[in-house]
């Protein structure tokens, strides 16, 4: 593998576990360092412990401004700098719409919306020094308002909005800003597979390619591609890493 990463400096918020611990061990592989951002503290601890020097795990709520600044305080005081951002941390429920509550709706943009326009916010400063890239975390739930997802794909929306401004005004900066929405195989996946059999392949025979994708070898590469000098002409797009189950226009 080509480490095209080399001497790179990323955090990942959500970076413990899921399609999150995948991009982490796959930037890790490419020769960047990561600032592992999580609330999972077993798995926090376990993947940093597996990549000695290589990842460093930060615990704490994205959907605090406060644990931003710190992940970016680690970057820059360990490794002298930050050359790139991946928000993919996003919590929230599937209800139907009239029955999601105040508290429901503030989950989803507190640990998605907020956390990633606040993550933004704090790494500017370094990204502009280092001419860095951000990738933020969109959803095909979002692009087809697949059913129970009101709050999930408000937010997801509300996101790729953020990350187009973004890119056009940070662009005099050469800040790149780019939005992924993977289809991945996560163990939320494994379990709505394992109780609703059917569901799940009536999904899988819509995908062009005919499966879920893994988190690491098929989602994390394309993450990485829009860190690195590979992507160096592309800002404020979205790419679906979803094995063609959508295909923009």
């Amino acid at each position: 593998m080509m480490n095209t990463l080399n001497n790179q400096v990323i955090i990942v918020t959500g970076g413990a576990a899921g399609i999150g611990g995948g991009i982490t061990q796959e930037l890790v592989q490419r020769g960047a360092t990561v600032i592992a951002v999580d609330v999972n503290e077993e798995a926090g601890t376990q993947i940093e412990k597996n990549n000695p020097g290589k990842v460093i795990f930060l615990k704490g709520d994205v959907s605090q401004k406060s644990v931003a600044d710190e992940a970016v305080n680690i970057a820059v005081s360990q490794f002298g700098k930050l050359t790139g951002v991946v928000n993919n941390a996003h919590v929230s429920r599937q209800k139907p719409l009239m029955d999601l509550t105040e508290d429901d709706w503030a989950i989803s943009f507190g640990t998605g919306f907020n956390a990633t326009l606040n993550f933004m916010k704090s790494a500017y400063p370094e990204l502009k020094k280092s001419q860095g890239a951000i990738v933020n975390l969109g959803s095909g739930a979002a692009l087809q308002g697949s059913r129970f997802q009101a709050s999930y794909a408000a937010a997801k929306e509300a996101i790729r909005g953020l990350s187009r401004v973004a890119a056009t005004e940070w662009a005099a900066d050469n800040i790149r800003v780019n939005v992924v929405c993977p289809l991945a195989f996560t163990a939320g996946v494994k379990n709505w597979k394992e109780n609703f059999p059917e569901d799940y392949q009536h999904v899988v025979e819509k995908i062009p390619l005919g499966r879920f994708g893994d988190p690491q070898h098929d989602v994390a590469p394309i993450v990485a591609f829009l860190l690195s000098e590979d992507s160096k002409y592309m800002t404020g797009q979205t790419l679906m890493a979803d094995g063609g189950d959508i295909m923009l226009r």
